[in-house]
């Protein structure tokens, strides 16, 4: 015997809540399964700038969220050798502030939101394969923890579990249409945070080659990110806890912002986590987040994301979820639609996230771009998606940053120039990866 759902959706984190909410408010049936019982961590750094803030209100959410406690981050910080720049926000929708709420409030906090709006969410309940019927999805196949199999057939199958996600394996998606390595790898713990001045701060600093952030959150904690190179990862494979002290040191800013500061958890790493976009759409599923597009999370987009474009299916589909062919429709234009307005974040994103020579010149881009009152704040615009990030790469202000990288660091000169190139021929080839990605069929 099968249950019957109109939509039933892999996952109820950030995307899945999202989905599940906008489908239940427009009176559809939907079903979300998730291994995890909430309230439950996942490897994530979360921070939300504005925009992604605003996106927590738009998915019903943030009352709930900001009852848990994470400070307004209204003030953003960004430093560097001999450079230091503070900023505020501009308004999205209202809203001008970051947060940063610990995954395991989070989470929860969205999964009852999904409940509140007439969506079902099971805990500790799998999906391990799909139902099929001339080549669509008709419904998953479930494992409850503790052993018990069954069915739920649906119209429409969600995937949204994440990176490694079961669903988008099932329907032949895994493979990435667009692929890029990241540049750094992360590792993250919570300190213990009395620092009241900064604690309305999300900061900053690169030094060298070095990427190290603060982000105050709930819980009287803050969140310490670092994120070395990529290659770097031998050096914590050998002694995670030192290698992670000894990285706070090469980044004096950082360390200083520390003082007072006492590490209250363990350190989480992350060194694998290449950037992706799959094919999100076919006849009866869809991936959502992580699921069907992931950035590497030194933008900080992933969770504003997920939130978004959940939302934004489940309004897309809602109405059509009894006819096969609008449905496929409909789940095709979104993502369309996603990938439009994702993509040229994306390649602004690898770009900032390499952590070779290229990093000694992002420091000085950014010295350039956060002189002056509002210096930061075109920043954080960028961030809030309401800025073209191609405005930070102007060719003038490319040029300045490199011959000052040049100048200013001797002994790196030819990995400053060697990974210049590299990005120069990068961004050069973004004009055929957008071809590739927006339009398969030319």
């Amino acid at each position: 015997m099968s249950e019957h759902a109109d939509v039933v959706i892999a996952g109820a984190r950030c995307a899945g809540s999202a989905t599940a909410a906008a489908l239940a408010r427009r009176g559809v049936k939907v079903i979300a399964v998730d291994p995890a019982r909430f309230p439950s961590t996942t490897v994530s750094t979360h921070l939300l700038f504005a925009s992604g803030v605003a996106e927590l209100a738009k998915a019903g959410a943030l009352e709930r969220i900001e009852k848990i406690g994470a400070p307004k981050l209204s003030r953003a910080f960004v430093g560097g050798p001999g450079h230091a720049a503070t900023g505020s926000y501009t308004p999205v929708d209202g809203i001008d502030y970051g947060l940063c709420v610990r995954r395991t409030a989070l989470d929860a906090a969205l999964v009852d939101t999904a409940r509140a709006a007439g969506a079902e969410v099971r805990e500790g309940h799998r999906v391990v394969d799909l139902l099929w019927e001339g080549g669509r999805a008709v419904g998953v196949k479930v494992s409850e923890r503790g052993g018990r199999e069954y069915e739920i057939r649906a119209n429409l199958v969600v995937g949204a579990d994440g990176r490694r996600s079961t669903v988008a394996r099932l329907v032949g998606a895994e493979q990435p249409r667009l692929s890029h390595a990241n540049g750094r790898a992360c590792y993250y713990a919570y300190y213990e945070d009395p620092r009241e001045e900064w604690r309305t701060t999300a900061a900053m600093w690169l030094t060298g080659r070095e990427l190290g952030n603060a982000f105050p959150c709930d819980g009287g904690l803050s969140l310490v990110l670092l994120m070395p190179p990529a290659e770097r990862a031998a050096d914590f494979r050998g002694d995670l806890e030192a290698e992670f002290t000894r990285t706070v040191g090469l980044v004096p800013g950082l360390a200083k912002r520390l003082e007072g500061c006492t590490r209250a958890t363990k350190i989480v790493s992350s060194a694998t986590h290449p950037s992706f976009f799959r094919t999100s759409a076919g006849p009866g599923w869809a991936l959502v987040g992580d699921a069907g597009h992931f950035k590497d999370p030194v933008t900080a987009q992933g969770i504003r994301d997920a939130v978004k474009f959940g939302r934004l299916l489940g309004e897309r589909v809602a109405g059509v979820v009894d006819d096969a062919a609008a449905l496929d429709e409909a789940t095709a234009a979104w993502e369309r639609s996603r990938d439009r307005q994702c993509l040229i974040m994306y390649h602004w994103t690898n770009l900032l996230g390499r952590g070779d020579g290229l990093a000694y010149v992002q420091i000085e881009l950014l010295r350039g771009l956060t002189e002056g009152p509002q210096g930061v704040r075109r920043i954080l615009e960028v961030y809030s998606r309401i800025r073209d990030p191609r405005e930070t790469l102007a060719m003038g202000g490319m040029v300045k940053a490199v011959a000052r990288a040049l100048r200013d660091n001797p002994g790196a000169r030819l990995s400053v120039l060697k990974a210049t190139g590299e990005a120069l021929r990068e961004m050069a080839g973004h004009h055929d990866e957008a071809k590739r990605l927006l339009h398969p069929a030319l």
